[in-house]
């Protein structure tokens, strides 16, 4: 990814966990600083346009509050001695103006409190970790919606409770995980289109020293900002936060289901997928490495995405490992951010006018969500569409199971004839004689006299052992899957 990242800073290349968790959005101190200024020179154009600011005092503030005119270290010092770094700022702000428009400098913080500048501050970073997050999700529902087209006949086993149960589809599973994306990415646009608004309250929510003339600032605050005006201020109403901080935790919990699954499917002694450099020169292709199995390359990086580093997924002490990184990541992101959430809901119950505490601890886990699910989703991306797909080791493992992953399959063909409890008790049987002596499932069932009496032939036996005829509405699943996912990038 690119280091600039907009508006809101540029991603802490150079922090020890930058490139792991803050690989999105990247929102920090210098992200914070400008958008604070931003609502700082929105609200004195505001000001302005409803005639309680001079002429000229809107572009005066605008042209002072840029974060490279202020210094970090100085605001934290401040913020010390006030609860919250804006009083500092806005004297600091005031100061710079007045230097070049003495005038101008009156409309610095006018009629604002410091809750109102944080909190929309926060409604702004929220809006650019959202767009940010939204872009990386959609090519990665993208690629999952390639992986599950390609896929749609590529039988494997299922597996429930980490067990082998009955068999899937591989594009099965990778519709599963784009249903999740879908609803991650809608998610994230009703929090963005009905979620984010500005706040403008004044001292304790009335606007008073604005006179009658407060709510039509507010009104052009927002419409300076492109932020939804709400009906009234919400110092203590925190609901906002929350559904933001809830969409956030939804992407990480989307992505980390996918995570997840492909550390479990990338295990040595499983192997049915692995880890691989998005690159856009390679297409759904089949190729046939040395160990002769067949692997389908991911859907394709997005244009300008940059290759793997060296040695990504090594380790620092054997030389041989190829670690699943990009979910690993992933799962790094998701596990953090169900605490920070947590501490959020129980920051919402919040004093009178003004929380003494709450809102402030809200402000270090609201960040760190938004970086964390934007980041996620930059893995995310990544992972699907450098994915690498071992179709013959998925046979393999499946044809291991010896046809024991059928065993219900032909219990429901032997109840016809034996009934549903007694067919399940025989079949329950073979199948363990079967693990315990290593033969396959169709022989045991072939060798009981009890099954031949039925009238059931070998034929019978042998068609309900065969994988492909017991998917059951798998290609209609999948076929639902894409058909929403293409509905919904129409809408949106």
């Amino acid at each position: 990814m690119p280091d600039d990242h907009g508006p809101y800073g540029k991603a802490q290349r150079g922090a020890l966990f930058g490139d792991i968790f803050g690989r999105g959005s990247a929102l920090g101190d210098e992200a914070w600083l400008q958008a604070m200024l931003d609502t700082e020179a929105a609200l004195a154009r505001a000001l302005e346009r409803a005639r309680l600011a001079p002429a000229g005092s809107g572009a005066a503030v605008t042209r002072a509050a840029a974060a490279a005119n202020f210094d970090v270290a100085e605001l934290g010092q401040l913020a010390a001695l006030t609860g919250n770094p804006v009083p500092g700022l806005a004297r600091m702000l005031a100061r710079a103006v007045a230097e070049t428009d003495g005038k101008a400098a009156s409309a610095v913080h006018r009629g604002a409190t410091s809750q109102d500048i944080m909190d929309t501050a926060a409604m702004l970073l929220a809006r650019r970790a959202i767009g940010a997050t939204l872009a990386d999700l959609e090519s990665a529902a993208a690629a999952a919606s390639a992986l599950a087209d390609a896929h749609r006949e590529t039988i494997m086993i299922g597996r429930t409770l980490l067990q082998q149960a009955v068999p899937v589809t591989f594009g099965l599973t990778a519709a599963g995980w784009l249903s999740g994306l879908d609803s991650a990415i809608r998610g994230l646009i009703t929090a963005r289109d009905d979620r984010l608004a500005v706040q403008f309250g004044g001292a304790a929510g009335t606007l008073a020293s604005l006179g009658e003339r407060g709510p039509r600032v507010a009104a052009m605050l927002a419409d300076e900002l492109a932020l939804e005006n709400p009906p009234l201020p919400w110092h203590t109403e925190r609901l906002r936060i929350i559904d933001v901080a809830a969409a956030m935790a939804r992407v990480t919990a989307a992505t980390g289901k996918i995570a997840r699954d492909v550390t479990l499917l990338a295990q040595t002694e499983v192997g049915e997928v692995s880890e691989g450099p998005a690159d856009n020169s390679k297409k759904q292709e089949n190729a046939t490495p040395g160990g002769g199995s067949g692997t389908t390359q991911g859907a394709g990086a997005a244009a300008g995405n940059p290759p793997a580093a060296p040695r990504r997924g090594g380790s620092s002490a054997m030389p041989h490992k190829n670690n699943p990184v990009a979910s690993i990541a992933i799962l790094g992101c998701a596990r953090q951010v169900p605490g920070l959430l947590a501490t959020l809901v129980a920051s919402a119950e919040q004093e009178h006018q003004r929380a003494a505490g709450a809102w402030h601890a809200e402000w270090q886990p609201f960040t760190e969500i938004l970086n964390l699910a934007s980041s996620a989703a930059v893995w995310t991306r990544e992972l699907l569409e450098g994915l690498r797909v071992d179709t013959a080791r998925m046979t393999v493992n499946l044809t291991a199971a010896g046809g024991l992953p059928l065993a219900e399959r032909v219990t429901a063909l032997l109840a016809g004839t034996l009934g549903g409890p007694r067919a399940h008790d025989l079949v329950a049987t073979a199948a363990a004689k079967a693990v315990s002596s290593g033969l396959p499932l169709r022989d045991v069932l072939l060798a009981d006299p009890e099954i031949a009496d039925t009238g059931v032939t070998p034929e019978q036996i042998e068609e309900a052992l065969d994988p492909a005829g017991y998917l059951g509405a798998s290609g209609e699943f999948v076929n639902a899957a894409l058909s929403a996912h293409r509905s919904a990038e129409k809408r949106d």
